[in-house]
């Protein structure tokens, strides 16, 4: 059995049943908090995190895990898992059908593998180091578009958007006046996957968090995506901007960022 076999079966088992508990919440009652003017969590965000630790330490009670609710559980191992379960808490919250679960494991601090589920579509994206990406078992890439002015692009708001608003009102109309058009969806780690699959042929944000992008990064590098900062610097997951294209229109659009 290859090293990669036993994580990514446990990813996909835990995404889908964090999958299953969002679905069940969705469109009815729950209880809604904030933990920031604009940032909410909800009950679905926190039994989703609940189940996809569980499933972590249970097979692997030796390793780190990083999650956005529950914050560092340190193991000082070589691997970390990355959680977000639930991308797209203000979609979620209102109703609306794009959010989803983000899985992703390091080695070493680097991207091992990740694992993004549509509870919602039940559309599966993964991705291993070195073995390309796929949406529910077949192999995608990124599209094969070389000029900015016919490609589409997406984004997103950070939570803090009201101290930056005249950085980020710039940068979102130079680049939808330099684009076929630009989109703004509400989950981060579908976004990247919509690169990676040739939906959108570029993506960019600011201020993200490192659950919001762990898991996207790989399965769009491994589909053929350029991931950069804003100054064309390789980019990890605890940089505060992100820049991910097909590759062919990363110089037209970092200049724009720029």
């Amino acid at each position: 059995m290859q090293e990669y076999t036993l994580y990514l079966k446990i990813a996909e088992e835990a995404a889908f049943k964090s999958s299953e508990v969002l679905k069940k919440y969705f469109g009815s009652s729950f209880e809604i908090s904030n933990k920031g003017p604009s940032d909410i969590v909800t009950e679905a965000d926190k039994e989703s995190e609940k189940i996809i630790i569980s499933e972590i330490t249970k097979n692997f009670p030796d390793h780190s895990i990083l999650s956005e609710e529950a914050g560092l559980i340190d193991h000082k191992s070589e691997f970390q898992w990355i959680l977000d379960p639930l991308d797209g808490t203000t979609n979620f919250a209102a109703g609306l059908p794009i959010f989803s679960v983000s899985i992703a494991l390091y080695k070493n601090n680097k991207p091992f593998l990740g694992v993004i589920k549509n509870p919602v579509t039940n559309d599966l994206y993964t991705a291993v180091s070195g073995q390309g990406a796929f949406l529910n078992n077949k192999k995608i890439s990124v599209s094969n578009e070389t000029n900015l002015k016919s490609s589409l692009i997406v984004t997103g708001f950070p939570y803090n958007f009201n101290e930056i608003t005249e950085e980020l009102s710039k940068r979102f109309f130079d680049v939808m006046k330099s684009a076929r058009g630009i989109r703004r969806l509400g989950s981060a780690a579908l976004d990247l996957c919509y690169v990676a699959s040739g939906i959108f042929e570029g993506f960019f944000e600011q201020n993200l968090k490192p659950w919001d992008t762990a898991a996207g990064v790989i399965i769009a590098e491994e589909a053929g995506a350029c991931i950069t900062d804003f100054k064309n610097n390789r980019y990890n997951p605890y940089m505060n901007e992100i820049v991910a294209t097909n590759k062919l229109i990363h110089k037209s659009l970092i200049k724009v960022l720029k």
